[in-house]
């Protein structure tokens, strides 16, 4: 079976390991990626990391960062070239890019499927509503990153084969909980964009709220955060507002094979995200690579980070400063600490493992190919 999977996502090398498990199953995979990607935290260059098996090659990309207009000039070459059974359209069906992957993948004879984390029924003017309509119209199947996400697109008429697979596992070899515990002051950590909508600034206020308290946290405690974007001048700005700033580390976003290292700098993970009319969190892979490297976890209640934490960990109300404030000082106990961290490397193994998202991706293929 030969699979062409469009992805710039896999420009990150540590979920190029899922693309490896996919060929051990006898797929002949070719994944195509831009040559980067640029957003809000700055540009990310391709990252050959776990390339067993497959090709992962480069195709030239227009409107580079226009998350609903970039496109591929050599796309439809290179599936003629190919000659695919299924075109993998790892993009949302209301963008450009998956546009055009459908219509290439329909005109060289192979089935598609598409990819989605929209977890909230938003209707597009014009043309990105006649594109969604054109890709659900001619897909053979979704899968969906949530369940969430997949009664969207039930909702708006997805009758075909529909999964619900998160888009990408985690390595359990390579995110492990530490050896030995390091002797380091307590550390919270957040890892991600820094914009309104991840809710920093909730963060510091709770930190703020327990250092101010006194006997919440040690005098040395400290708040780690890894990751830019757009708010980050202004929070650390809010940070210096409330007396914290000498105890927040700010850090840029580091590449993706880094990332076992920063997770055993924290104690606890914080995944603050806030709702918006047009967003709500979809995922938090921050939160299964902690919870595989044995590290507790605190998130809030938006969109699909109470399904992802499960029982492994905290939640609490978005917004809520009191609340985070009063879970972050429940796991200042080192027992709770290590009860959550125990239990949350078990849930990452048991659902979250690349692996098992290979595993079931095929199966969509084969389900497909039947």
């Amino acid at each position: 079976m030969r699979v062409l999977m469009l992805s710039k996502a896999c420009l990150v090398g540590i979920y190029q390991r899922k693309l490896e498990h996919i060929a051990d199953a006898g797929i002949d995979l070719l994944t195509l990626v831009p040559p980067s990607w640029s957003d809000e935290r700055g540009e990310l260059r391709l990252e050959r990391a776990y390339t067993r098996g497959y090709r992962l090659e480069t195709l030239p990309i227009v409107r580079n960062g226009d998350y609903h207009l970039h496109f591929y000039p050599t796309l439809g070459a290179r599936i003629r070239a190919f000659q695919p059974d299924i075109v993998h359209i790892d993009e949302e069906p209301y963008n450009l890019a998956a546009w055009q992957a459908m219509f290439y993948a329909r005109k060289h004879g192979a089935r598609a499927l598409f990819f989605s984390w929209q977890n909230l029924q938003r209707r597009y003017p014009p043309p990105f509503a006649w594109g969604e309509r054109y890709v659900l119209a001619r897909a053979d199947a979704a899968i969906a990153g949530t369940q969430s996400a997949a009664d969207v697109w039930r909702a708006k008429g997805f009758a075909r084969p529909l999964a619900v697979i998160p888009q990408f596992g985690t390595d359990p070899d390579l995110f492990q909980p530490p050896a030995a515990q390091r002797e380091r002051p307590f550390t919270i950590g957040y890892i991600g964009r820094l914009v309104p909508e991840k809710g920093v600034s909730v963060l510091l206020d709770a930190f703020a709220l327990l250092i101010s308290a006194g006997k919440y946290l040690d005098a040395d405690a400290r708040l780690l955060i890894v990751g830019g974007g757009t708010n980050r001048a202004e929070l650390q700005t809010h940070a210096e507002s409330l007396g914290i700033a000498a105890r927040v580390e700010w850090r840029e976003q580091v590449p993706s094979t880094a990332m076992p290292g920063i997770y055993h700098e924290i104690d606890v993970l914080v995944l603050p995200s806030l709702t918006r009319p047009n967003w709500k969190e979809q995922f938090g892979r921050v939160l299964v690579e902690a919870m595989m490297s044995g590290v507790a976890v605190v998130g809030s209640d938006s969109g699909a980070i109470p399904d992802v934490i499960g029982d492994a960990g905290l939640v609490v109300p978005e917004g809520n400063v009191e609340a985070l404030a009063v879970a972050l000082s429940a796991t200042r106990a080192d027992r709770k600490r290590a009860d959550m961290a125990r239990r949350g490397r078990e849930r990452a193994l048991a659902h979250f493992t690349h692996a098992q998202i290979a595993a079931a991706t095929v199966a969509v293929y084969r389900q497909l190919m039947a």
